[in-house]
């Protein structure tokens, strides 16, 4: 029996392009700035520019450091998912054991299955990667806060080359989290795959469709737009 099959592969060429395709609309396409995330973004720098105004800045230090716990969460899930899924691989004789008693064929070699962990197991460590590097430019940003001049500078050249670093890090920071979440909801369509091939297909579809919705129709989002 083949590694995969036909069907394994058009679902995994599916889920690569899919992901490549939503990375570009977002990321890259004309319509990158109608997205929730563009808009964010610009309330990032709008955000800035309001601290730089301000003498006290206890309550931007603390949502700093919310961001900073969320980011550490995510990291740390992502290790959890690494070692599930080196766990998995290696009770892969175990794990087909118990599938054979499902009342559906699954129809997995055990290299297919591997095959499969080994996947799952590059989109979690692609996502840890993504929210280390995101903790860490939120660390960077707290300290561009803190070198930000008093608010009564904030006319000053200086002050708003404070602003532009500080407000640069943190719109980077939050590209990288959202990188790392965006590995995180792919990788439920990827769980798909262990049990077929049709519904690896479908489930990444559907999570594309979600990801689109709350990117292009969240609620509201007239409230985001400039003017």
């Amino acid at each position: 029996m083949a590694l995969l099959s036909t069907l394994d592969w058009i679902s995994l060429a599916v889920f690569l392009g899919s992901w490549l395709a939503y990375s570009w609309l977002v990321d890259f396409s004309p319509w990158r700035e109608r997205t929730l995330t563009a808009m964010m973004n610009r309330q990032r720098r709008v955000w800035m520019e309001m601290l730089s105004k301000r003498d006290i800045r206890i309550v931007d230090t603390a949502i700093i450091a919310g961001l900073q716990n969320g980011t550490a969460f995510f990291a740390s899930t992502s290790l959890l998912a690494i070692g599930a899924t080196f766990a998995f691989l290696t009770t892969s004789d175990q794990v087909l054991t118990a599938v054979e008693a499902l009342p559906f064929d699954v129809g997995a070699s055990r290299e297919s299955w591997e095959l499969r962990a080994f996947g799952l197991l590059a989109i979690y460590a692609y996502a840890f990667f993504k929210f280390g590097w995101s903790y860490r430019l939120f660390n960077y940003t707290s300290i561009l806060i803190g070198a930000i001049p008093p608010a009564s500078e904030s006319d000053s050249a200086a002050a708003r080359r404070a602003v532009e670093r500080a407000s640069h890090m943190n719109v980077l920071a939050g590209v990288h989290f959202t990188l790392g979440q965006r590995a995180f909801f792919f990788s439920v369509g990827f769980l798909g795959w262990f049990v077929s091939a049709w519904l690896f297909l479908i489930v990444t579809l559907l999570v594309v469709v979600a990801l689109c919705r709350r990117q292009f129709v969240f609620p509201r989002l007239d409230l985001f737009k400039d003017g």
